[in-house]
């Protein structure tokens, strides 16, 4: 009976151990649909023993004991280790979410102790017409962004090239660009009624035409390689009559190689619907060269002023750079040349001596603000300049105000009567 007394407390105290729960190990929110069905396992080791009960599994709703109904199904099972000192306990329980009341708070118990809840709750089927309507969104938003980058590419990239861009007009350079054409009547008529006006008149451009052979098999002309220096581009019109040239079907390889090492990325122009093969050599090389030329074609409908081929051509072209006319000459800007004929003002006084004004405009000529030649704000006696005798007003001065220094050939001194 002793030995009785001292196993029982002892035994008694290692079946009184907690479980330890394996499944859920913390609290799950399960979302379903109405009408699907759950499976929710509960599964722990027990201690197990000779002297331990059996464990007993119960599950709970809301935190109530579970009926039995149609809608449960339970399945429970149990392993017991290898030196029987452990019990793995699993409970599976299947709920039919059948109605609204089926979803709650489910917590499984093992010997009086519950482990982490299963809750159920509702979630609606996603229907297809928000995934419907979302896709279209989607591909009407791609079609507007592909329509506006084909219509606007050109513009941004001009907007950028005239804000951003690179400037070529210190380079020492006299054209923008060296036109190379046949000299048959189509390519003289192209170059001098369409490409000139519009790239001379419109947009500001100074072009070199040459109707000469670019480069033929032989080595450049020294004439040749000094005109190519002298401009910043060069473009060449590859028409129908230039392309029948016997070096464009056997040279044009080598030519185009020079080219790359004379000037910088050439402009080659090509014409839709040309009777020559569209795979002449010429035109095979340059497509296949891309990325060291710049290749336009011009379409019946290019002549237009707004046209995609003017404003790829421009890009190709250096940047324009425009001053404003309250800005004053860009070259006295640029070398900060106050230009001294132009920045003093003489008038004789009584003691015929030069007081020096300053200028209105010490930036250049910007235009006559104040009447140099005209009446004068001095006595006629204190005249500061004598142009002879009775011919003073017939001096045009109308283009004193517009009257460009750039090129620095013509220069005006203002001197007094005591000099003359």
């Amino acid at each position: 009976s002793w030995h009785v007394y001292l196993l029982f407390p002892l035994s008694s105290g290692v079946c009184d151990r907690a479980p330890d729960f394996l499944s859920p190990s913390e609290d799950q929110v399960l979302r379903t649909a109405l009408g699907s069905a759950v499976v929710l396992n509960c599964t722990a080791w027990v201690v197990s023993g000779p002297h331990c009960p059996l464990p007993s599994v119960q599950w709970l709703k809301d935190r109530l004991p579970l009926g039995n109904g149609s809608h449960y199904g339970l399945h429970r099972d149990s392993w017991v280790n290898s030196n029987l000192s452990e019990m793995l306990v699993s409970s599976v329980l299947g709920v039919n979410l059948t109605s609204t009341e089926d979803y709650g708070a489910f917590a499984c118990s093992i010997q009086n102790v519950s482990s982490a809840s299963f809750t159920l709750r509702r979630t609606d089927s996603a229907g297809h017409v928000a995934a419907v309507v979302a896709s279209v969104l989607v591909l009407l938003t791609l079609l507007l962004a592909a329509i506006l980058y084909i219509k606007c590419r050109l513009n941004v990239l001009l907007w950028y090239q005239d804000t951003h861009g690179e400037v070529e007009m210190n380079d020492g350079k006299l054209y923008d660009a060296y036109v190379s054409y046949s000299d048959c009547p189509e390519d003289r008529k192209f170059v001098n009624f369409i490409l000139k006006p519009q790239l001379e008149r419109r947009r500001g451009y100074k072009l070199f035409l040459d109707d000469r052979d670019l480069l033929p098999r032989a080595e450049p002309s020294a004439d040749l390689l000094v005109n190519l220096s002298r401009c910043r581009r060069l473009i060449v019109v590859l028409s129908d009559a230039f392309l029948g040239r016997a070096w464009c079907s056997h040279s044009f390889r080598e030519g185009l190689c020079r080219l790359l090492e004379l000037t910088r990325r050439p402009i080659f122009i090509t014409f839709e619907g040309q009777r020559r093969d569209p795979a002449h050599p010429a035109l095979h090389l340059l497509r296949q060269h891309r990325h060291l030329v710049t290749l336009l074609l011009w379409r019946p409908g290019s002549v237009t002023p707004s046209s995609d081929f003017w404003k790829e051509l421009q890009l190709a072209l250096p940047r324009k750079v425009r001053y404003r006319p309250v800005e004053g000459d860009p070259q006295t800007r640029l070398q900060d040349d106050k230009d001294p004929m132009l920045i003093v003002r003489g008038c004789v006084r009584e003691g015929r001596a030069l007081d020096l004004e300053l200028d209105l405009d010490p930036e250049g000529d910007l235009g006559v603000r104040v009447p140099v030649f005209g009446e004068p704000s001095v006595p006629p006696h204190a005249s500061g300049v004598s142009l002879g005798e009775g011919r003073g007003s017939e001096v045009d001065v109308s283009d004193l105000g517009s009257r460009n220094y750039s090129a620095r050939t013509d220069f005006y001194c203002l001197v007094s009567e005591e000099d003359v």
